[in-house]
């Protein structure tokens, strides 16, 4: 746990850095439009990493869920659990780099605008919600928490939201035609699964 906690960490620190080599907005989605999708992910975020509290013992101060875990997870597990979520840290910080200037945390339009279909690009349409939603995951296995299971759900449906909004938006910002010829080629957030037909 200490491990995935570290390459989230990792991921805050890298991220906020990165935050700081974008382009200029020339267009955004409307903030009702990006709501919905806000607030289901900063609840699904709570639910993920705050799903107890630290209680004083006789041995100094103990992690206790505010619910039972359903598994608890044996130690070889939860090492392939941090390697899931390193891997999709490096997917992230790929896509990313990937993305150059032309990145934004919100549903928007940069200047110099254009598809992306290029490296982690080629492989998913929205590469960085694959990558957090593969960081989460291995968080909510590894606590085993209803809360933090919950939590993981909230981000699926959080992530797929606002891919749904930002290939509409991208759509009527970059053309119908090109962005709809990359969404037939490339599939949305999992790999390898069969790419949208329309």
């Amino acid at each position: 746990m200490f491990a995935i906690l570290g390459v989230w960490a990792a991921w805050g620190v890298i991220w906020v850095a990165l935050g700081l080599w974008a382009n200029r907005t020339k267009v955004a989605a409307p903030a009702g439009r990006q709501a919905p999708y806000r607030l289901i992910n900063i609840v699904a975020f709570a639910c993920m990493f705050v799903d107890g509290v630290y209680r004083p013992t006789p041995h100094g101060m103990r992690w206790t869920p505010f619910l039972p875990p359903l598994w608890q997870v044996p130690p070889s597990l939860g090492w392939l659990l941090a390697v899931l979520a390193l891997g999709g840290l490096a997917l992230a910080v790929s896509a990313r780099i990937t993305l150059g200037r032309l990145w934004s945390a919100a549903v928007t339009r940069k200047e110099g605008h254009r598809i992306i279909d290029s490296g982690p690009y080629a492989l998913v349409r929205h590469p960085i919600y694959t990558a957090l939603l593969m960081g989460s995951a291995a968080i909510a296995i590894a606590k085993g928490t209803p809360i933090a299971l919950a939590g993981f759900a909230l981000m699926i449906l959080g992530y797929t939201l606002k891919a749904r909004l930002e290939e509409r938006f991208l759509a009527e910002e970059l053309g119908q035609g090109a962005y709809a010829a990359y969404r037939r080629r490339v599939p949305m957030i999992v790999p390898f699964a069969p790419p949208a037909r329309n």
